[in-house]
């Protein structure tokens, strides 16, 4: 069975009539379609006549006559036959070539709520986004949280353990990859569905694209997420394990390409003197684990975890940051409504030097808000007014983040 998402269509449910158009964003195979399905679904059993909703997938060959922003404006008018309010569903639209001039002709002349998915982050930042600009409410879906893969598990009648914080961990969230269950087949479908985002969302038609190049390093750079992002240290680790090289300017590029796509997220750095957030980004978070594991064998690290929180973070809403002080850095700073707390994460406390050390973080920090460490220690070493809080328990939301 298919999992409702509740944890998007909280967000999405109080826009469904409003003059704006949804835009759902994100990765490919993320559940961007299944998502718009229970959207339709839900408008129907709300008693939205069928009749009166319109869904179009441009990845379907069934719509190949509709290339252009003038075909979908004939395709849509055509099936509008009455005076009453309409629901439209267009599923990977980036394929429409000036699909915004019909969006707004829509908006200026029928009476309509425009659902709209694509997998591409330029999906409304060209020229004639400009026609759209207040028209507009964009929702970037994740591939499955930790718990989103406790209730699919449960939902399907299937076993479901905490200890598969392991298995998500190395394979991640993304919702088809839970149809296999031996290892070989779940990697073999992540890597495909890797390189058929190489040739769908990035390379394209571009002929001087160097896509073995591109993958290499865009799979360097997912493996290592989360660590200090440097392109010149790219560039050299590329010439000393290849016969070529490959410029600065080239690595920005491609990471450029790997953000458009939604293959990563970049974190800005907050001054935790300032108490403000700067404008640079240093750091790079993967969209899901199993990209990160087909390049590498060391999953069991921090570094992975970190990057369960940051994403886990993300869907819960917050705003999220790297903190810095002159001399040291915590892992995250979430905001979320004006308020805050700070994050170090770690594997497991397993030595007095790694307490004092992901405690220690924090002692800079002269601001009054909440301070957490997360690990899977099921040991509570709360100490000083900073809270230790099980990794696992946060990801299941058994627990709370408090802020201030």
């Amino acid at each position: 069975m298919k999992l409702k998402r509740e944890i998007y269509l909280k967000q999405i449910r109080p826009y469904y009539d409003a003059d704006l158009i949804k835009v759902i964003t994100g990765v490919r195979r993320a559940g961007k379609s299944v998502l718009l399905n229970t959207i339709r679904d839900e408008l129907i059993e709300q008693g939205i006549d069928g009749t009166h909703i319109i869904y179009i997938n441009f990845e379907d060959m069934d719509f190949e006559y509709i290339q252009s922003a003038a075909d979908l404006n004939q395709d849509i008018k055509a099936r509008i036959k009455d005076d009453q309010k309409y629901y439209v569903f267009l599923d990977e639209i980036q394929h429409i070539q000036d699909f915004e001039k019909a969006l707004a002709s829509f908006l200026a002349t029928l009476k309509i709520s425009i659902f709209v998915t694509g997998s591409n982050s330029t999906l409304l930042s060209g020229e004639l986004a400009t026609l759209l600009t207040g028209r507009t409410i964009e929702f970037e879906v994740l591939p499955f949280t930790f718990s989103e893969m406790a209730e699919y598990y449960k939902l399907n009648n299937r076993e479901f353990t905490e200890d598969m914080i392991y298995d998500y961990m190395k394979w991640g969230g993304f919702p088809m990859r839970f149809d296999f269950t031996d290892e070989p087949s779940v990697k073999r479908y992540i890597a495909t569905l890797y390189e058929s985002i190489i040739n769908r969302d990035i390379v394209k038609k571009s002929s001087r694209f160097n896509k073995k190049t591109f993958r290499d390093i865009s799979l360097y750079i997912l493996a290592n997420a989360g660590k200090e992002f440097s392109a010149e240290n790219i560039a050299e680790y590329y010439q000393a394990n290849s016969d070529g090289s490959l410029s600065v300017r080239t690595i920005y590029s491609y990471l450029d390409k790997m953000k458009k796509a939604y293959l990563i997220h970049g974190v800005s750095r907050y001054n935790l003197t300032g108490k403000k957030a700067l404008g640079n980004r240093e750091k790079y978070y993967a969209v899901d684990m199993g990209f990160r594991t087909i390049n590498t064998i060391n999953y069991e690290d921090t570094f992975f975890l970190e990057n369960i929180v940051y994403n886990e973070l993300l869907t819960q809403g917050f705003t999220v940051f790297t903190g810095k002080t002159y001399k040291s850095e915590v892992d995250f700073v979430a905001i979320r409504d004006g308020k805050k707390c700070f994050i170090q994460v770690s594997y497991l406390l397993a030595s007095s030097e790694t307490v004092k050390r992901e405690f220690g973080a924090f002692a800079p920090i002269t601001d009054a808000s909440p301070k957490y460490v997360l690990s899977l220690d099921r040991i509570d070493f709360s100490q000083n007014g900073i809270g230790h809080i099980n990794l696992v328990d946060f990801l299941l939301h058994r627990v709370s983040l408090a802020l201030t």
